[in-house]
Formats: structure tokens, C-alpha cells, sequence
């Protein structure tokens, strides 16, 4: 599907003038409505392209699939990093994102529409409420979308370390040694 930018400059610029500040809950919580409905399709169509349910797919299969489905639905391009799945977190990165590319210009993370369709989704994929929190955005200048899921309690300080200008692999380090 393609999304003009001028149709998500004028989301953002309406949603901004009718809620305000809160134009940033509301796009996290249609993320997350999108996101449901989202995982109910694709675990629907992934199902019956391999013939055997999501769980029965190996990681590469299930890596190679989102990343395509991403690309097709035009929301850019996604990776999954694993680096820090032992400790409890899963990265996702996020290039040529439309929405955050028409977002405007912000020293916080723009990234509220795709956290909450990543938070849900994984959420459901893995029968866990986890978190997910944006470290980098395209919107304040960085060369990609990035975000950390994990058990809200852990994510916790995060937003403080966003807040204060670290970068995504100085925040997973610190939330590594307080795990």
C-alpha cells in the first residue's frame, strides 16, 4: 500500500491540533490495535503458506517472513536483532519508516504508531505483555528506528536514558548490567 507523505504530514498535523500532547498516546494506541489485527493476519497467511502453525517455524523462516511482510506493506525495512535475547530483550531496527520520515522534526523518539503494532505483535507472539520502548528515531536526526522490547520492569529507566541523548547500544549495555 502506499501511504503519501502528505497524508501522514496531515495526520500528524491534525491529530496535533485536536489532541495535543496526547497525539502521541493516540498513535501508540492505534499502533497497537493495528498491530493485533496485524499478527492475527499474518500468523493466518504464514500458516497457511508453510502448512504448520507460526510456533512450528524456525527463526530464520519467521525472521525472513516478517521482514518481507514489513517491506510489502510499504512500512520500510525491519531487522530483528537477537543480540541480547539471553538477557531478555529483542532489538528491532526500522529504515525508511514512512511514518516517522513525515513525522515533525522532535528531540524524542516519533516512533509511537510502529511501538505500539511491535508491542502488541510480539506481545501476542510470544504470551508475554511486554514493553517496547523507541531509542533512536529518523524524526530527530538518526539513521534508523530503533527499539527495545522487553518486561516493562525492565524497561523502566529507559526513557530517562533516551531522554539524556544515549545511544541505543550505550542504553542496552546499562539495562543489561541492571538486569
Amino acid at each position: 500500500m502506499a501511504i503519501p507523505e502528505s497524508l501522514l504530514q496531515a495526520i500528524y498535523a491534525g491529530l496535533d491540533k485536536e489532541t495535543g500532547q496526547a497525539s502521541r498516546l493516540v498513535l501508540y494506541n492505534c499502533g497497537r490495535w493495528w498491530g493485533k489485527n496485524f499478527y492475527a493476519r499474518f500468523c493466518e497467511e504464514l500458516a497457511d503458506y508453510h502448512q504448520q502453525p507460526l510456533a512450528n517455524l524456525a527463526m530464520a523462516e519467521f525472521s525472513q517472513a516478517i521482514q518481507q511482510c514489513w517491506k510489502t506493506h510499504g512500512w520500510g525495512q525491519i531487522k530483528l536483532d537477537m543480540t541480547y535475547r539471553d538477557q531478555g530483550f529483542l532489538g528491532v531496527e526500522i529504515w525508511h519508516s514512512p511514518f516517522t520520515t513525515a513525522a515533525p522534526t522532535s528531540q524524542t523518539p516519533s516512533g509511537d504508531l510502529e511501538r505500539g503494532v511491535l508491542e502488541i505483535f510480539f506481545s501476542q507472539l510470544t504470551g508475554r505483555e511486554l514493553c517496547c520502548a523507541q531509542t533512536s528515531c529518523l524524526s530527530k536526526g538518526d539513521d534508523c528506528n530503533r527499539f527495545v522490547l522487553g518486561l516493562e520492569k525492565r524497561l523502566q529507566q529507559l526513557s530517562g536514558l533516551v531522554a539524556s541523548g544515549q545511544s541505543h547500544q550505550s542504553i542496552l549495555q546499562t539495562l543489561i548490567q541492571q538486569g
